[in-house]
Formats: structure tokens, C-alpha cells, sequence
């Protein structure tokens, strides 16, 4: 297993890691070394999941020995000579959230599947985990309240798994020490016929690393009930992009009449219960005249609801959020008077419970939810809180009993509009550090600011595929050239939905396997769906028709129950051969678009037909950006003079829908060997504002394309290429995929494949020698070791190992390899289209410097060039000093290169040269294009080496040699870290990840100092000439530092 030396933490990871995995780790090292929070969003299958496990529990095994074992008690008595020297007397709990149970049973997978092994524990509700005969079969608070009666001390019918909880866990210290999911616990529970819920909450106060859904941690009662110490703890939040709107609804509530109706007649049957009592057993332990009191405030609240002047039913009726105070002051209840209401209900619950009414299935009491209410209402004794909410009272429909008695069905409403209410409380418990990460948090800036917390470190790291495996299109019209825009003005038109629906028949048609079209709203997909159903192409077929012809389709229903059918129904089309493939309408925000995994074959492509903007006259949207433009307006100039950014109303409208768009899009591409397109079908996202919000990784990608024409033949073309290169694998769909894709075939490391694959086959461009020459050899550079067993099941970033190491290390070295390799493509029976010139849409919209999209010539790589000056028996040691064995195409390994048709990598005997001479044999570039002045000069350099070599143009190897030599010479003036910078932003660069300019600024920066003058001077020869006056300045402006 590779061990990786992070600042300072040695973490062990289980396969060799991407670079974009070893950023992400240091960043979350980074967040809990200097106790701050982390907003981190790193694509679906680039492993965040695993990084994040092994980075925290790294970290936390650097501050002392995990609970386990012997070391147990010694955690929770003695204090860490390490953590006595910080002044803390026990290391931190780790707590690990996530949307729900299931996302959380594939964490713990990923715990399984490394070297570490903590203390842990799964929390569960009785929902889960009761094993009792009766109350196993209640649901929601009713089940809770009967539990807890079972459980009270001095009865004598206790629950028997209850009792001896306690002394199982004391006697079986092992429990925890082995990864268990919610499964798991409840398994261990049968069998020993202990509570499983109990034993979690008992194994709590001892673990290293605590699992449980968000909702433990958000709602404050839970929170309590959990009984840690919460002082420097970490808090991690995955999955976190809708981690703003749960707060906010957390810490709001919603009081529909009906309820309140319930609740009344709840209080009624608690009095009458009551006098039965005394009447019949003198049992005077409750008094009927506080449930009497509790039935008329409720009473006078029902009525005060009703009077209140609505005089648009579209508007409602809205006040300050401090009016609830008011409202509820007529009732006489306050700050003082609400704590005793409380306990009257808690009385009620308990006495309904013990009376049995109301068992029903899936329905607790309803005055429990008036407790709720209230402790919401009352969470703080200066009630400062106020000022974030709005009160709001809406007129509904009214039902038929409502109508008889002459009653209006209204909804008394207490919105929260700033989520950080509840992020925030956890700085006065003194938590060390929160980290907050999901495959889609951008756009990150507006998300900081809802949870009104600070973020230092930030990260939005690339995907770990490579630019031929995204296909990424704006199409702003259809077939006929009509503007397709779902906006409210454009969306009933005729003309639109036909235009949408014939698009749609052209996708279909080329996209294979499975295709997924998000909508922005249900309405829309209805409307859409429904015309294409009854309008006819000409005289022949409907559209709907049309594309059923080539994709049988599945629609995703409005009730969630009926939605597991509907995956189901979509799996058994996908497999269905009579047609090629199915198709998934969706929406936005709907089940499809998150949670699920359509990897592979389950979606090959997904369409986004609109913005999905939330209905602007919804009274919740409408008072949310009303109180954030009060907001910008009475900070701006706080924030001004602070140079901080304020969120408007209108920028939170728009993010919100760029992130429905992010979530829904990052349903395709779910791993290394993935591929797929993804297709904009709305002009509105030709423009840079929105494309600007949309994953960073995607960005890059992004072309829009003026003429429908240009996305069938590009899109048809990807595909064909796709097929070609033997990406296909079928896959079923799987819910969210929380690590590295395992892989059998592959017996090299993926990089290593990719890096050949761009030497022999990606057309040059004009910054080739400058990211190859260097970035090349970077990529070499690899920590850790690796060590395997065959046939285990692997993850895409790890090379498949067998026993005979000499089979594991094929690579291309050299321009002598190189050129056997390109002659053997041109030799092949194959067409390989990269090798015909012709004219081509250049698929990059955003070049190294953000250029306009244009027409390009394709090209063959620049070795092939010079195939005709450099002869193929040429010795490249003359040049080189290397001298690797060219193995016979007999000899060469049967292995399968995913990147390309042939297999045409060669097995290279062991070698015992230094690292030096391994990192210079490693490297492989390409070189620019004539004229170049770093070619120039390298040019007149191999002429002064050598003989017997007449051409204008080095030599790759020699370019790679000297390239790796400038490396070592970096690598000695530099520090370790500092290093690692410069191989990040060569890095960045080869992926565009950064403009050229940030990348020359930086690495000037780093060659800062008198040592290091020689660096910054000779790094010009890998500055493409064009650049030259650019670097010129950062030399200028270092040479005047060093003057002064």
C-alpha cells in the first residue's frame, strides 16, 4: 500500500493515488492542522470519499494510538504526550455525515478498504435499528415515545434488550473496532439480544470516528442527545451541496390548519383521559386543567391565524420574523411561560402513548410538532435570531369540512433565510474544524456566504479524465435553426417544443446505450412530452414516435413511490436489444438527478433542455431574495471596505439554478474509463455568465456551436471515436459512487498509458514543448510503493499487478521508441483519423489563452514530422546516453491499451541507473512547431553534441534529457514543498487548468532569490516564443528586487 508524505502525515492510501487525489488530501491535512474549515468539491469518481478517510484518520493517528484495543481506556484517561504538549487532554472525535443511510453504508465500504481501523460507530434511528416485537412495527415519534417508555427506570415491564446494554459493551470491548454499517449493528443486536440503538449511543462516548446522517448534527435536540464533547472536534459534511436548504429548513417550521386542527383535538382526548383517570383510580399524577389551558391556547391561536388581513391570496400575508413574538404574546406565551407549554405537551404525548391511541403506522402525536415549534421559536432567550426569518401566512385551499364550516384553510409559516444559524452554533461548542464537500459545490462563492462561514481553504480540483472523454456543447438552435430557450416567455410556444422534441429524435439517434434529458420543471416535461405525443413529422410519425424509434423511454414520476419501478424500468429497456438504447426524462432537483449513478452504458450522455429556475412568485423564493437585497444593501459598505463580495437576491436566483444544473449534469462521466456527453439545449448558456457557473472541470470543455449541423457531426464523430478506442463496459446502475472505479485489465498504470497516448496521437499545438518537455516528467514522478496481489479487484488509478514484475513496466523511451511506434500506426490496416489531414471544429472552446473557437488543420505529432530526417536506426545514445532495448513486435506483451487501437507498448528490461537516469529515461515530449526559438536554440545545442544528424529540429529525447535535467536542478534548489508547487502548476497548465500567465507569474515567484537566478533564466528555453516578453517582465521585475 503507497505511503504518501502530506505535510508532514504519512498517509496511506490503497492504490497509487492522481495528482488531483494528493491535492485534495493536503488540503483537508491543511484544514485540520490549522484548525479551520474547508469547502472542497472534486468530481464523482475521483475518489473524494477514500481521500477523505485517509487524510482525517492520517492525520488523527499522527496525534496518538486509535481506541482500539488495549488502547481504549488509555484514550479516554490518559492524554497523548503529543496532545499534552497542544494543551488538549484527549484527541478529537471525528464526526462523518452524509444525506442518509445509504450514502453512508458506502463510506464505510471505503473504510474497509483501507489500512486504517479506528474506533468507529454507526448512529441509526429505532426506525433501523429496534429489534422489540411491538414497537419495531411503529414508526416516527410514536415509536420513540414507546421506546422510551419501556426504557423508564422503576417499571415493570421494561424492554429486555434494553437492560445489560451497558455491561455487553464493557464486556465485548471489540465492538467498533472492524468497520460495521446500520446492518451490521442491528445483526449484532439479534444475535445477542441487546438494542442495537442503545449500543450505538454507548459505543458513541468511546470512538475515534462517528457516523450519522445530517439531521444528528443539524437538529439541535439530536445534537444534545448524542452526549459528545464537541470542543475540537471535526466535523465533516460529504455530499454537502444541499447541505444550505436543509439548515434553513431545519430551522424553520410550517403550521398548516389542519395540523393545528389535530393538535386541538389531541388536547381534548388528554383531558378527557385525564378526568377518567382520577375518576377511576384517584390518580392524581396529571392535572386536566394544563391540558384544558393547552386546548384553549391553541383555540385562540386557530382563531387569531383566520383574522389575519390577507388581501392577495398570490402575496399572503408576511411580517417581520420578530412578529411571531408579538402574535403569540396575545396568547400569553413568551420566553418564560413557553418552557411550562412544553412540558404540558411532553405530559400529553406521554399520556396518549401509555392510553394506546393513535397506534397507527407512520403517524406519532400531533402536539409533539407544537413543542417543536415552539423550542424553534424560543431557541435563544434574547430571541436576536428573529431578525433572519420572516413570518408568513398563506391562504390554501380549503377542503370540504373547512367549507361547511365556514373556515379558511390557511398556513402560518416562520421561514429562516440565513442557513449559518445552525453552522454557526458550532463555534460556541468549540469545534476545531468543518469540512464541506460534494462533486458539486460551485459556485462556491454564494454557498460560503449562505452558511455565513469562513472558508481559508478551498478547492475545486479537476476530473481525472482526459479531454477525449467529454464531449461538452451549447446548442442554442435546433434542426430548422428556431432559438431553443425554455424560458417562461418562450416554453408554451409551438414552435419551441417542436424544435426541443426534433433536437431530441437527432441526439437519440447518435447517442448509444443510455441517454438522460433533465427538465427545468415538471410543468415543462408534461407540456413537452404532451405535444410531442400529437404532433406529426409531415404525414409520417409523431416526434414521441420518432424517439422511440431509436430509444425506448421511462419518465420519472411526481410520487416517489412510484420511482424505484421506474429505475427498474429503465435498467430492463437498457438491456432490451430491439432498440439502441433507452432514454430518462427527468427533472432538475427530482430523485434522477441526484444520488443515483448512471455510469457507463446507464447514461452516455445528458441533455439539460432549460435553467432550472425555482417559480419566482413563490412566496419562500420571493421573501428569500427580498431579504438578501436588504441584506447587500445595509452591508455593502462593510463588505466594500473589507473588498467582500455581497450575495443579492437575484445572484442567489441564479446560482441556485446553476447549481440544479451541476447536481444534474454530474449524473454522467462517474469514473476513470467513463466518457459522455453533455448537452447545453438552451442559447442562455452561450453566454460566459452562465458557463462561468457551471463545474469547473466542465468549463474547459465547453463549445458552443452556431449551427445544429456542427453538434450532429462532432457529437457523432466523439461517439464513433469513443467506441473505437474500447471504452465500452456494461455497468448497472448504482447509487452514488464514493471511490476509485475498480478495473482487472489494464497492467500498466493509467497514467503512464495516457502520457504515451498523448505523445503518439494528439495533434501538436503551439505550447506542446513547454507543458511536455516539463509536464511529461512530472508525471513520472511518483511517491510510494505498490505492492499487490493478482486478481484482486482494482480501482482504475491503480496499475493491474502481477506476480512477474518484468512484465509491469512497459513504457515508450525515447525518440527511437517513438517513432517505431508512430511507423507501426501509419503501417496498420487501420484508419486512424488523427493521421488525415483535413478540416476539423476545433472541439476546445477555451484555449491557453481563452481564444476564440476556431478551424484547424489536424495534424500528425511532430515526431512523425521528422520521420523522413531522422533515420529509424539512428543510436539515441549519441544524444541521449540512454540506451533502451527496442523489443520485437513478437515479443511485445498482448495487452490491451483503453487509449488506443493497437497495443504497441514495449516491455523494457530492468535497468540499474539512479533516479536521475530513471527520471530522464522516463520523460517524453513533443516539440513545437518550426521556428520556435526554444527549438532554435536546442537546435544549435544538439549540434555542438553530435554528429552525422542533419535537421533543423532536435530530437524529442534530447529535449526530454535536457528537460529532466533542468528538473533536478529544480528539485535541488528548491524545498520539498516548494517543489511540489512547481510540479502542481506545470501540472495545471498541461490540463489548462490555469492561464499561462498565473503559471509564469508563480513559478517566477518560486525562482525568487540570488540560488536561484539560473532557474528563473534558463526556464525561459520552455516558454513558447510568443510568451517571451511576458516571462521578460517577471525577469525584469525579479532582477530590479535583487538590485534593490
Amino acid at each position: 500500500m503507497p505511503t504518501y508524505k502530506l505535510r508532514g502525515i504519512d498517509v496511506d492510501f490503497p492504490f497509487e493515488a492522481y495528482d488531483c487525489q494528493l491535492v485534495y488530501m493536503e488540503k483537508v491535512i491543511q484544514s485540520l492542522q490549522n484548525k479551520c474549515n474547508a469547502l472542497l468539491e472534486s468530481p464523482t469518481g475521483t475518489g473524494k470519499t477514500l481521500c477523505l478517510l485517509c487524510a482525517t484518520l492520517a492525520w488523527r493517528k499522527s496525534l496518538g494510538p486509535f481506541s482500539t484495543g488495549s488502547n481504549t481506556q488509555i484514550a479516554s484517561s490518559q492524554p497523548d504526550e503529543k496532545l499534552s504538549q497542544s494543551g488538549d487532554s484527549k484527541p478529537p472525535t471525528i464526526v462523518y455525515a452524509s444525506r442518509t443511510h445509504s450514502q453512508l453504508r458506502q463510506v464505510i465500504q471505503e473504510l474497509k478498504r483501507t489500512n486504517y481501523r479506528p474506533k468507529m460507530v454507526i448512529l441509526g434511528s429505532r426506525e433501523q435499528l429496534c429489534i422489540h416485537e411491538e414497537v419495531s412495527l411503529l414508526r416516527g415519534s410514536a415509536q420513540n415515545n414507546a421506546c422510551r417508555y419501556l426504557c423508564k427506570k422503576g417499571r415493570n415491564h421494561n424492554c429486555k434488550h434494553y437492560s445489560g446494554v451497558a455491561e455487553y459493551v464493557k464486556e465485548n470491548p471489540q465492538l467498533g473496532e472492524e468497520p460495521i454499517d446500520i446492518e451490521d449493528l442491528s445483526k449484532i443486536g439479534r444475535s445477542s439480544g441487546r438494542c442495537p440503538y442503545y449500543i450505538s449511543r454507548e459505543l458513541n462516548k468511546v470512538v475515534d470516528i462517528l457516523f450519522a446522517p445530517y439531521n444528528y448534527l443539524i437538529d439541535r435536540g439530536y445534537r444534545k442527545s448524542l452526549g459528545l464533547d464537541w470542543k475540537n472536534s471535526i466535523l465533516i459534511f460529504d455530499e454537502a451541496h444541499n447541505l444550505e436548504s436543509l439548515c434553513a429548513d431545519a430551522a424553520s417550521f410550517d403550521l398548516p390548519s389542519g395540523l393545528l386542527t389535530a393538535c386541538i383535538s389531541e388536547a381534548k382526548k388528554c383531558i378527557d383521559l385525564c378526568v377518567g383517570r382520577r375518576e377511576k383510580s384517584n390518580d392524581k399524577t396529571l392535572n386536566p386543567d394544563n391540558f384544558a389551558i393547552l386546548k384553549a391556547l391553541l383555540l385562540k391561536l386557530e382563531k387569531r391565524i383566520a383574522e389575519l388581513p390577507i388581501k392577495s391570496k398570490e402575496l399572503g400575508y408576511t411580517m417581520p420574523g420578530p412578529y411571531i413574538y408579538e402574535l403569540l404574546a396575545d396568547l400569553n406565551i413568551t420566553q418564560e411561560t413557553s418552557s411550562k407549554l412544553i412540558d404540558t405537551i411532553e405530559d400529553a404525548s406521554q399520556l396518549l402513548q401509555e392510553e394506546g391511541l393513535d397506534k397507527t403506522k407512520g403517524a406519532g402525536y400531533r402536539l409533539e410538532s407544537i413543542s417543536d415549534i415552539l423550542k424553534i421559536i424560543f431557541r435563544d432567550k434574547k430571541n436576536a435570531h428573529a431578525s433572519f426569518y420572516r413570518v408568513h401566512v398563506q391562504e390554501a385551499e380549503a377542503n370540504a369540512a373547512d367549507v361547511l364550516k365556514g373556515k379558511a384553510s390557511r398556513t402560518l409559516s416562520w421561514w429562516c433565510f440565513n442557513p449559518g444559524i445552525a453552522m454557526q452554533e458550532f463555534y460556541g461548542m468549540g469545534v476545531g474544524s468543518i469540512i464541506l464537500t460534494s462533486g458539486t459545490l460551485s459556485p462556491m462563492d454564494s454557498f460560503a456566504q449562505e452558511l455565513k462561514l469562513d472558508f481559508p481553504v478551498r478547492l475545486e480540483n479537476p476530473h481525472v479524465i482526459s479531454s477525449n472523454q467529454i464531449w461538452a456543447g451549447v446548442v442554442p438552435s435546433g434542426p430548422s435553426g428556431y432559438s431553443l430557450n425554455s424560458s417562461y416567455r418562450n416554453r408554451d410556444s409551438l414552435e419551441y417544443k417542436q424544435e426541443l422534441g426534433n433536437a431530441i429524435v437527432n441526439i437519440a439517434r447518435i447517442v448509444p446505450d443510455g441517454l438522460l434529458v433533465f427538465f427545468p420543471s415538471y410543468y415543462l416535461l408534461d407540456q413537452c412530452i404532451g405535444c410531442w405525443k400529437n404532433t406529426t413529422h409531415g404525414n409520417s410519425s409523431t416526434i414521441w414516435e420518432r424517439i422511440c424509434k431509436h430509444k425506448k423511454p421511462v419518465v420519472e414520476p411526481r410520487q416517489s413511490s412510484a420511482f424505484l419501478s421506474a429505475i427498474e424500468d429503465y435498467m430492463a429497456k437498457l438491456k432490451d436489444t430491439t432498440a439502441s438504447g433507452a432514454v430518462f426524462f427527468a427533472v432538475c432537483r427530482g430523485k434522477v438527478s441526484e444520488g443515483l449513478d448512471f455510469s457507463d452504458h446507464a447514461g452516455r450522455a445528458v441533455v439539460i433542455t432549460g435553467m432550472p429556475f425555482a417559480t419566482i412568485n413563490d412566496p419562500k423564493v420571493r421573501l428569500k431574495r427580498e431579504y438578501l437585497d436588504l441584506q447587500a444593501l445595509s452591508q455593502r459598505q462593510e463588505l466594500k471596505a473589507l473588498k467582500l463580495s455581497v450575495l443579492t437576491g437575484e445572484e442567489w436566483y441564479n446560482q441556485q439554478a446553476s447549481r440544479a444544473v451541476n447536481q444534474a449534469v454530474g449524473r454522467v462521466i462517474r469514473h476513470r474509463h467513463d466518457y459522455g456527453a453533455i448537452i447545453f439545449c438552451d442559447e442562455r448558456f452561450v453566454h460566459q455568465n452562465r458557463q462561468s457557473q457551471i463545474s469547473l472541470w466542465i468549463q474547459p470543455h465547453i463549445k458552443s456551436y452556431s449551427k445544429f449541423g456542427n453538434v450532429v457531426f462532432t457529437l457523432t464523430r466523439f461517439f464513433r471515436d469513443e467506441v473505437s478506442r474500447g471504452h465500452i463496459k456494461l455497468k448497472s446502475i448504482k447509487s452514488e459512487d464514493m471511490g476509485n472505479v475498480r478495473e482487472t485489465e489494464s497492467s500498466e498504470s493509467i497514467d503512464k498509458i495516457y502520457l504515451e497516448k498523448s505523445l503518439t496521437s494528439n495533434p501538436a499545438v503551439d505550447h506542446a514543448c513547454f507543458t511536455n518537455s516539463l509536464s511529461s516528467s512530472l508525471i513520472k514522478v511518483k511517491r510510494g510503493n505498490n505492492s499487490s496481489h493478482s486478481g484482486v479487484v482494482l480501482p482504475a488509478n491503480r496499475a493491474s499487478l502481477s506476480p512477474n514484475k518484468a512484465i509491469q513496466a512497459f513504457k515508450l523511451k525515447g525518440s527511437s521508441d517513438l517513432i517505431h511506434y508512430e511507423k507501426k500506426l501509419l503501417l496498420s490496416g487501420r484508419t486512424n483519423k488523427q493521421y488525415q489531414k483535413h478540416e476539423a471544429i476545433d472541439l476546445i472552446c477555451n484555449s491557453l489563452l481563452d481564444e476564440k473557437p476556431r478551424k484547424v488543420e489536424s495534424i500528425v505529432s511532430c515526431s512523425a514530422k521528422k520521420r523522413k530526417v531522422l533515420d529509424m536506426e539512428h543510436d539515441a545514445t549519441q544524444h541521449t546516453k540512454i540506451a533502451p532495448e527496442i523489443a520485437s513486435t513478437a515479443e511485445r506483451s498482448q495487452l490491451n491499451d483503453p487509449f488506443s487501437n493497437t497495443s504497441l507498448v514495449k516491455p523494457e528490461k530492468p535497468q540499474n541507473s539512479d533516479h536521475r537516469n530513471k527520471q530522464n529515461s522516463q520523460v517524453s515530449a513533443l516539440l513545437c512547431k518550426d521556428g520556435d526559438a526554444i527549438q532554435r536554440r536546442d537546435a544549435e545545442f544538439l549540434s555542438q553534441k553530435s554528429e552525422g544528424v542533419s535537421s533543423s529540429t532536435p530530437p524529442c529525447g534530447d529535449v526530454e534529457t535536457k528537460g529532466s535535467a533542468f528538473l533536478i536542478q529544480v528539485q535541488e534548489k528548491l524545498s520539498a514543498a516548494e517543489y511540489k508547487e512547481f510540479v502542481g502548476f506545470m501540472k495545471a497548465l498541461k490540463s489548462e487548468a490555469m492561464k499561462i500567465g498565473q503559471v509564469l507569474r508563480s513559478i517566477a515567484k518560486l525562482f525568487s532569490g540570488p540560488e536561484r537566478l539560473p532557474l528563473l533564466k534558463r526556464f525561459k528555453d520552455y516558454v513558447p516564443a510568443k510568451y517571451h516578453p511576458l516571462y521578460e517582465q517577471y525577469l525584469k521585475t525579479n532582477d530590479s528586487t535583487l538590485c534593490s
